[in-house]
């Protein structure tokens, strides 16, 4: 990075990249947006960045290129179609994709940006919507170090951790990792919270009592999934918001299609990916994650 703000592009501007996006332009970054939803883009707009009617007049001035895109096609499209990122990125550029997506293809990405003289690194995040919106979120970044060095100053305006997972696709490695493991432990928080009140207990005091025992866990305490347990989290809010149901079964997926090409036995990640699959079919998509617990009390 420049000893000047650099001028930055962002494409994605949904429920995660439009707060993050915001939050360089409250940083006062020169910012243009692109969406393809323009209620979105008018969003930024108002917030001071200038919209852009496409990918190519998005990037056509920026020095750093951030992308928040919903899935793998989605990222493959944006990056190497023609009229795409890297065919209309101007030269010198930094290309951070924040998306989650498979982490083969995060490497082709790569590949395809450093052979036209780019250097790029895939920084997923950990977090969610409040995290976004709070500036609080992790990247967990794959690529070349010194070019995360570059980028730090940037997306530390956009979170609180940034930490690097080794070289390209290892940020996207590192983020399904987690994932899967955040989706078992919501299903978990949700079986031991069902079994409780099924038998009598308060599912406060049953949080409490977890809370202080060898079952605690990030789901439990800080995004309690049963109503009427925690204020301000999506379950309060008849699961609106949030991380959707439709993002988890995406990244339990990819969880799985990283176990197969490695030879890696995850059967209760597998078990996961199935439960929020049935639970999606039943028309909950985009409620928050946290909605399994649904499923799991109709189920009982």
């Amino acid at each position: 990075m420049t000893a000047t703000q650099p001028n930055v592009a962002f494409i994605g501007l949904g429920n995660m990249g439009g707060p993050m996006a915001l939050n360089l332009a409250k940083a006062g970054y020169p910012l243009t947006v692109f969406d393809v939803a323009p209620e979105a883009v008018k969003t930024l707009a108002d917030a001071g960045a200038a919209p852009a009617v496409g990918i190519a007049e998005a990037v056509a001035k920026a020095d750093v290129v951030i992308t928040m895109l919903p899935a793998t096609e989605h990222a493959e499209t944006v990056y190497l179609r023609p009229g795409g990122v890297i065919a209309s990125a101007k030269k010198g550029a930094l290309l951070i994709d924040s998306s989650t997506i498979n982490a083969d293809a995060a490497r082709r990405i790569a590949k395809a940006a450093k052979d036209k003289g780019f250097e790029m690194l895939d920084a997923p995040v950990s977090g969610g919507v409040a995290g976004a919106q709070g500036a609080s979120l992790t990247f967990i970044v794959g690529g070349d170090k010194k070019t995360l060095e570059k980028a730090a100053p940037l997306l530390e305006k956009m979170g609180k951790n940034v930490m690097h997972a080794g070289d390209s696709g290892a940020g996207q490695v590192a983020k399904i990792c987690n994932n899967m493991l955040l989706g078992i432990l919501m299903i978990g928080t949700s079986e031991a919270l069902n079994l409780g009140v099924a038998n009598g207990l308060d599912p406060k005091v049953l949080s409490s009592i977890i809370a202080k025992s060898s079952g605690r866990n990030w789901a439990l305490e800080i995004y309690n999934p049963m109503p009427g347990v925690m204020d301000n989290v999506p379950s309060s809010r008849g699961y609106a918001g949030g991380f959707g149901s439709q993002l988890m079964a995406k990244d339990l997926g990819l969880a799985q299609e990283a176990a197969q090409a490695a030879h890696a036995s995850t059967p209760l990640g597998e078990a996961a990916w199935k439960l929020y699959q049935k639970h999606i079919g039943q028309g909950n998509a985009k409620l928050d994650f946290s909605s399994i617990f649904q499923l799991i009390a109709k189920d009982a």
